[in-house]
């Protein structure tokens, strides 16, 4: 069974685009359209950059390094966890009172 495509117009940069989407996703998209419109008006007031195919690749780019970012903190936070929580299995299972679970230097 194949979802029916809706289209959908963004306005960004002040051009309108139709796109295709699937039922129920429309907010979504209207969502990220903003937020691109929003970064590649970031990137035009700046000056540098001239063009709105460049401006577009520029905030993409922006776009892209920043949930890099979010990424690399969260797989951070995920290995803590996981060092946290083998900490706890193992005071758990050795009956320890929970003394000595603070590592040097790391707290919850």
């Amino acid at each position: 069974m194949s979802e029916e495509a809706i289209p959908v117009t963004v306005q960004i940069l002040d051009k309108d685009y139709r796109i295709a989407c699937a039922a129920g996703e429309e907010q979504s998209l209207m969502d990220c359209a903003r937020m691109l419109d929003k970064r590649m008006r970031e990137v035009r007031q700046n000056g540098r950059v001239i063009g709105a195919d460049r401006i577009a690749v520029m905030a993409a780019l922006n776009v892209i390094y920043d949930l890099q970012k979010r990424s690399t903190g969260a797989e951070a936070d995920t290995e803590r966890l996981a060092r946290l929580q083998a900490r706890i299995d193992s005071a758990m299972s050795t009956g320890n009172d929970g003394a000595g679970l603070d590592a040097p230097g790391e707290s919850v």
